[in-house]
C-alpha cells in the first residue's frame, strides 16, 4: 500500500468572513491572513485559504451564499442538519484531506474498491483541476458507519502547480493532527488500509468525533479546533 500525503485541513464556517477571523484569531495571526480562493460551481461553496508550510495548506469552507443550489448535496456534509447545527455555533475544524501522488490514479483505485472509496468527482477552480472522492449524500468520508470527518477525503491534483504554492508565506506549519472518535478502533483500521495511518494520531473517545490541529506559528504552539 503506498502511503498518502497530508493535503489540507479543512475548517467550516457559516461564512468566509466568519471563517477568516477565526482562524486569524486562533493562530494569533497579524501581517498575514487568509486568501480568498474561489468558487466551486458544481458544488455551491466557496473557500479561502491559508498556506502552511510543506506544500500544504488549510482551506476554509463556505455555502456561497450568491450561488445557486447545487443539483447534488454539497460536499463536505455541509448540506447536513446535524452539520449545519454545528456551523451554527461557530466555525470549527471540520475535516482533513490526504493526497493521491501519481503515478497512482485515484479514479482506478476507487474503481477497485467502490466500496470502501466515495466516488470520484472531477472538479475545477480557476487554473486549478483536481479529482476528489465525494460519497454521493455529501457526507463525510465513512467506513461501516465510523467516520464523521475523521476519516480524510481523497484528492488527487491535476494540474502541476498546488494551491499552496500560490499562496504567501505564513510562517505556520501543521506539527501534530489528531483524532478523537468513539469507534477508533474501526478509523485506525480505514485509515491503515488507506496508507495514513502515520498522518493523523487517533484516540478514542466517549463524545462526538472530532479533530485537533496543533500548528507552529510566529506566536508559538496554537491550537485549531
Amino acid at each position: 500500500m503506498h502511503a498518502l500525503k497530508f493535503d489540507h485541513l479543512v475548517v467550516a464556517a457559516a461564512t468566509l468572513e466568519a471563517g477568516e477571523d477565526y482562524v486569524i484569531d486562533a493562530l494569533g495571526l497579524t501581517g498575514v491572513q487568509p486568501q480568498r480562493g474561489g468558487k466551486h460551481a458544481a458544488m455551491g461553496t466557496h473557500n479561502s485559504l491559508l498556506g502552511l508550510w510543506g506544500g500544504a495548506y488549510l482551506e476554509i469552507i463556505a455555502i456561497d451564499p450568491d450561488a445557486p443550489a447545487p443539483a447534488r448535496p454539497r460536499w463536505f456534509g455541509l448540506d447536513d442538519p446535524a452539520v449545519q447545527a454545528r456551523i451554527a455555533r461557530g466555525p470549527h475544524l471540520s475535516h482533513w484531506v490526504a493526497r493521491v501522488e501519481r503515478p497512482r490514479q485515484l479514479v482506478r483505485w476507487q474503481a477497485q474498491y467502490p466500496q470502501r472509496l466515495a466516488p470520484v468527482l472531477p472538479m475545477r477552480r480557476g487554473d486549478f483541476q483536481w479529482h476528489i472522492g465525494v460519497p454521493a449524500d455529501g457526507a463525510l468520508p465513512q467506513w461501516q458507519g465510523a467516520g464523521q470527518g475523521v476519516v480524510p477525503t481523497l484528492i488527487q491534483w491535476d494540474t502541476s502547480v498546488h494551491p499552496a504554492a500560490s499562496l504567501p508565506d505564513s510562517d505556520c506549519a501543521l506539527k501534530t493532527l489528531r483524532g478523537f472518535h468513539p469507534q477508533a478502533d474501526t478509523v485506525r483500521e480505514q485509515l491503515r488500509w488507506l496508507g495514513a495511518e502515520s498522518l493523523l494520531s487517533l484516540e478514542a473517545t466517549l463524545v462526538e468525533p472530532s479533530l485537533v490541529a496543533e500548528i507552529e506559528t510566529p506566536n508559538g504552539l496554537r491550537t485549531l479546533r
